[in-house]
């Protein structure tokens, strides 16, 4: 049997080696075979003895031939790869068999000939479908589940899908034309679907899902549900993690344009899908009032939130909108998104104007103020990663605080009507440089809110984004993918989480019902600890984890202790409680702060400042609650 196999193999493997044409002419060459063959079985089954070569059996050909070759090239049927043989494939032949039926049914079975009974008009398409079809559905077997499989010398991955819908279906039949890949079943909720067999495979209850995973050997579960909600997905994904599987899933039906599903559809399952919330609707008019046919200017262009910024300034109807970014690079990226962005998705028409230039840069900020009409402003340029800036505190202060003010005053000196300022959860009782420098830049917008009237000043505040540049989730999947270890820096550690497109969203509808002064905070949520996430992403990545109670475990998690300056807790409010508003996830607060004339001497002495502990000593008169850890070494030039 296996030398069977194995000649069987040799002579697929040889095949596979044709050209196009030759492969074609095959295939053309099987099918003239297949429908003398039909005319045989069928002139015979309805005559009731064997006839080979008889006068009927002759014009039946004469007809067939005439009628099938230029139907069938006409329907394309030889431009189908024959060895990916499914519902395409059925696609074509099912119209040109339409065709040739219609015609064999009006020559024998309307006009008819003596000697060939009547039925023939039916009986033989009949038969020559059943045959076409059967080939190509060996022959797919044949190439697939032999030829390929019993070539792949990698593992083969044991799908079960969860999901028995259209999704589902449309997934498994993508999963039969990878050799890679074998269904074991269907898992469904719908405790009615259980026992039954949706395209030969079996579909089991929820319930079922230990065992089917231990007696299926399954390696991988593929979530087949784009139109659940997230709470229903995290849900089912808690379920899934002890079980040492592979986890991926489908994006949401509204991701799916076309309504058609395949593997390249598939995604690892990433943190948004685990955090069970889910985005509210946003306000068309708080949305509009700072974009609808403004000039926006969004300084940190290239950044996480700055180029969502854009990109959302851009599909809600900016007229002009102005990247500015001192990384090249970054801003390069996010130009060339969004041009390509307006040809390819169809956008809104938008002057995109890249620009390079640092916030710091007096005379870059007057060029731009005054060669271009700007309506609203959102600030997002910041060094915020803290390590760096607790090591290189003087440019994190320039930049943070300094580069505020001047971008702030020179928007208003150009009679800009909205600025916003993009800020973090770590200028709350900040215990590090960064989060000092974010608070203290609020207090400079703040101050100045209060100071004059004509241009309307707030800030938003909000904690952690799903994907940023320093963002804990690319580090874990990188260090997962590595085998590990996964480091984090104490297991007691929480962070709030949010997604980048939905803070970008609230920032600009919370610049949309400011009217100066306002501290925005953003409902975050429930804060995650970072020790339960590094644990869900190595279990759905069919990985488990070594620790003491499972020392053969995949990936371990190491403590590395608190960097210099980081809390284990991270909080939204300085002072009192946070006060409604009119968006279910956006709250207010006013806060404390300093005159203006203060708060410019303030950075005037920090742009003059050369010294590590002249600014810290500035920062903590600056900004009390500041809790200084003093841990960390500065790296900073003398100028």
């Amino acid at each position: 049997m296996q030398m069977l196999v194995a000649i069987i193999v040799g002579v697929l493997d040889r095949l596979s080696t044709w050209s196009r044409a030759r492969k074609r002419a095959v295939v053309f060459a099987m099918d003239l075979a297949l429908l003398v063959l039909s005319i045989w079985i069928a002139f015979s089954l309805r005559v009731g003895q064997w006839e080979l070569a008889s006068e009927p059996i002759r014009m039946l050909l004469a007809a067939g031939l005439a009628l099938m070759v230029p139907i069938f090239w006409s329907a394309g049927v030889y431009n189908t790869i024959f060895r990916y043989a499914g519902v395409g494939m059925m696609r074509t032949l099912a119209p040109a068999f339409s065709v040739y039926t219609a015609a064999m049914f009006g020559v024998f079975m309307v006009y008819g000939f003596a000697g060939i009974p009547r039925t023939m008009g039916l009986l033989q398409p009949l038969t020559f479908f059943l045959l076409v079809v059967g080939s190509r559905i060996a022959a797919r077997y044949f190439f697939i589940d032999i030829l390929d499989r019993g070539t792949i010398k990698g593992e083969i991955r044991r799908v079960l899908i969860y999901g028995a819908g259209r999704a589902g279906q449309q997934l498994a039949s993508s999963i039969r034309s990878d050799p890679q890949m074998q269904t074991v079943g269907f898992i469904d909720d719908d405790k009615r679907l259980a026992g039954q067999r949706l395209d030969g495979d079996r579909v089991f209850a929820s319930n079922e899902l230990e065992r089917v995973i231990s007696n299926g050997k399954v390696t991988d579960i593929l979530l087949a549900m784009p139109g659940a909600s997230r709470h229903v997905q995290r849900k089912i994904l808690e379920k899934l993690r002890p079980h040492n599987v592979k986890v991926k899933t489908l994006p949401r039906t509204r991701d799916i344009v076309d309504g058609q599903v395949s593997l390249s559809d598939i995604r690892p399952v990433e943190i948004e899908d685990l955090l069970g919330r889910e985005p509210i609707r946003p306000n068309e008019l708080l949305l509009g009032r700072t974009i609808v046919g403004k000039t926006v200017l969004v300084t940190g262009a290239g950044g996480s939130i700055g180029s969502e910024l854009c990109r959302q300034a851009l599909k809600n109807g900016a007229s002009r909108l102005l990247l500015l970014d001192q990384n090249e690079f970054a801003l390069y990226s996010i130009d060339d998104e969004l041009r390509s962005a307006q040809i390819e998705k169809e956008e809104p028409q938008c002057e995109v104007v890249a620009l390079l230039g640092s916030v710091c840069d007096d005379e870059r900020l007057k060029f731009i103020f005054s060669n271009f009409d700007i309506d609203t402003v959102f600030h997002a340029a910041a060094y915020k990663h803290v390590p760096l800036v607790e090591a290189n505190p003087l440019e994190g202060a320039r930049n943070n605080i300094a580069g505020t003010m001047k971008v702030m005053t020179t928007a208003h000196g150009a009679k800009v009507k909205h600025f916003t300022l993009v800020s973090t959860d770590k200028a709350v009782r900040p215990t590090n440089v960064m989060g000092a420098t974010k608070r203290a830049a609020e207090l400079v917008v703040q101050a100045y809110a209060e100071h004059q009237n004509e241009m309307c000043c707030s800030m938003v505040r909000f904690g952690n984004v799903l994907g940023s540049s320093g963002s804990v989730v690319p580090r874990f999947k990188a260090q997962i993918e590595k085998g590990g270890p996964i480091t984090l820096t104490d297991k007691d550690i929480t962070r709030f989480f949010m997604t980048i497109p939905e803070a970008a969203n609230l920032v600009i509808q919370s610049a949309g019902m400011a009217r100066g002064g306002e501290v925005f905070l953003l409902d975050m949520g429930q804060p995650i600890k970072i020790y339960d996430l590094a644990r869900t992403m190595i279990e759905l990545s069919g990985l488990k984890v070594c620790d003491d109670a499972n020392p053969d475990g995949d990936i371990a998690i190491t403590e590395i202790g608190l960097r210099p300056g980081e809390k284990l807790f991270e909080e939204l409010l300085i002072s009192e409680e946070a006060k409604a508003t009119n968006h279910p996830r956006i709250f207010m607060a006013h806060e404390q702060f300093l005159p203006w004339q203060e708060m410019q001497a303030i950075v005037n002495d920090l742009c003059l400042i050369r010294d590590q502990a002249a600014l810290i000593d500035l920062l903590q008169s600056t900004v009390p609650e500041f809790a200084f850890q003093n841990g960390s070494k500065a790296v900073n030039s003398p100028s």
